[in-house]
């Protein structure tokens, strides 16, 4: 890490200009640069959204216009994705690097402008270029138009946001480029809750990194949940308590009840929790991550815990000795490490509770193949080895354009400017074949075109083998029907039996479960980009991409210390 930076200390600006009929345009500036944080007792340089971790909240009603002006003040190029805003006919505003747009460069400023319209829930907002979302991140709450009233669920005396992420003590840009050489395994030193390790992790004997979440008896409270962690899923639990999810992805589901929430890195579940334990004490909130099974190569196991305080309770929590305080508190029995059936059936439970139909002729059947093997670097002729790993999809490792973004050159009709570009196979050229050898994978641009208004569906498919990891599954621009999960290799002919075609859920996310098989089917009815898919337009002005705008970042100004995600 570089020598300590001055800091300079900039006041942002949340602004909502009410427009006719109810609408708002909702405005902030984000202004990006290094401070110095202290975790752990250890003081760290973090690029940071005005000087926060995690960064400030955007909170809109259904159908506000959304101005987020992004002032680099960092060493790194950069871009804010809108993680699950739908951003229909503005793919331009997507905010994914190299991807919709060049990175936004130091000392320089981009505003992002989009509506939000026809979602409501708990969505969130990253960079998208290398690592950086790592501590670059922050909720983004969506109301109903006309307010909590409006809520299918009984109002929340408060709505609180918990933000699982994590602390590293690395250079995040280093950490990018080393999962670029292929090095998977660089960790995080700590899980945070909004922040902060919790109590386990102190280094000076006191609690001073706890959350307390002050609760009132007999009163609901709306939970905000969003895993902003890079890689691990979290099981979620309060000792004494239980939950009832309303929704997951900015989508409502059916009210389901459960003392545990899985969620997978880029979800979010909003959950009510009714403070109705007795007696009205101090109760542990635990955020825990999972792992899969030997002989996948085993991680530390990350914890981060909070604490539910009813009432005033102590007033200076933070000053007790660690010794102290833990013997007042109660604590829930959390997962083993290596549970994977719970998360399985925590997203297996979920439904819709506004059914869509279901469409039912399907125009393109794709399979993709999740794994991850080795890449022969230039000049190597034997590199079967774990120090050069890559995640791939059907054999195929994504390379990301280095001088024009995908979605500009499809824009202009200019997409063999990009070398590296290669059409996703629609199926794995190999099928599993159980073995513990690994074939050598290939690195591009990997793209798929989709016609307009085409209805998709995906089966992704995670290793069988006993060398396994669970993938979460993001689409840009769309959500999707998440129609089935299942364990083992997926069977055409058997499996979609279980689809679920009366009220599946709705999400952006994808988690496809160890050992197992996601199904999903969408429609293609937002032209630009949609991830590795682009999306063609459609045959009248509504339904065709419109320019980007005048101001967009250039990559002529390229860092080459920037690296991309």
């Amino acid at each position: 890490m570089a020598a300590m930076a001055v800091v300079v200390v900039v006041f942002f600006v949340a602004a909502a200009l009410v427009a006719a009929g109810g609408a708002a345009l909702v405005e902030h500036t984000f202004v990006v640069s290094q401070v110095k944080l202290n975790r752990l007792c250890n003081d760290m340089l973090v690029t940071v959204v005005n000087g926060q971790f995690p960064g400030p909240a955007i909170e809109v009603k259904e159908g506000d216009s959304v101005a987020v002006q992004v002032i680099n003040k960092s060493p790194y190029g950069l871009t804010i994705h809108w993680h699950g805003v739908k951003l229909q006919l503005n793919c331009w505003a997507d905010g994914a690097g190299m991807i919709t747009q060049c990175p936004i460069q130091p000392n320089k400023n981009f505003t992002y402008r989009f509506n939000v319209t026809g979602q409501e829930g708990t969505l969130w907002w990253h960079a998208h270029v290398g690592s950086l979302r790592a501590s670059i991140h922050g909720a983004l709450i969506i109301r109903p138009r006309s307010g909590s009233r409006s809520y299918p669920f009984p109002k929340p005396h408060k709505e609180i946001p918990i933000v699982i992420g994590e602390w590293w003590e690395m250079d995040l840009n280093q950490l990018d480029k080393n999962l670029r050489n292929g090095h998977l395994f660089d960790m995080p030193r700590v899980a945070t809750i909004n922040g902060k390790p919790g109590d386990l992790d102190n280094c000076s004997g006191t609690v001073k990194d706890s959350n307390i979440l002050k609760v009132e008896h007999g009163k609901t409270y709306l939970l905000r949940i969003v895993n902003a962690a890079m890689n691990s899923e979290y099981y979620l639990k309060i000792a004494g308590h239980r939950f009832t999810v309303v929704a997951a992805d900015a989508n409502y589901v059916k009210p389901y009840t459960t003392d545990v929430i899985a969620i997978a890195p880029g979800e979010t579940v909003d959950a009510l929790l009714v403070a109705d334990a007795h007696p009205a004490g101090r109760y542990y909130i635990v955020a825990k991550a999972n792992q899969p099974p030997k002989p996948a190569i085993q991680i530390p196991v990350f914890i981060s815990r909070g604490i539910v305080q009813y009432g005033d309770g102590p007033r200076k929590v933070e000053e007790k000795a660690l010794s102290d305080s833990a013997s007042l508190i109660m604590a829930p029995e959390m997962p083993d490490k290596h549970d994977a059936a719970t998360s399985f059936y925590f997203h297996g439970n979920l439904t819709s509770l506004q059914p869509q139909p279901v469409p039912a002729n399907v125009h393109e059947h794709l399979f993709y193949a999740l794994d991850a093997s080795f890449v022969c670097r230039e000049g190597e002729s034997s590199c079967n080895n774990a120090t050069n790993m890559m995640g791939m999809v059907n054999n195929v490792s994504f390379q990301l354009p280095t001088t024009t973004p995908l979605l500009q050159a499809h824009y202009h009709g200019n997409t063999s400017s990009i070398g590296t570009l290669r059409e996703l196979p629609d199926r794995a050229p190999r099928m599993f074949n159980y073995s513990e050898t690994l074939e050598p994978t290939s690195k591009a641009t990997s793209v798929r075109r989709l016609r307009y208004n085409a209805t998709v569906e995906i089966v992704f498919q995670s290793p069988v083998l006993a060398d396994t990891y669970a993938n979460p599954m993001h689409l840009h621009g769309h959500d999707f029907l998440v129609l089935a999960q299942g364990f083992g290799q997926y069977n055409a002919e058997t499996d979609v039996a279980t689809y679920n075609l009366v009220d599946p859920p709705v999400r952006n996310t994808v988690h496809v479960p160890l050992f197992g098989w996601a199904a999903v089917r969408f429609v293609t009815n937002n032209p630009g980009m949609a991830a590795a898919f682009v999306v063609e337009n459609g045959p009248t002005l509504d339904s065709t991409l419109p320019p980007p705008p005048e101001d967009f970042p250039s990559c002529k100004t390229y860092n080459s210390r920037v690296s991309y995600e």
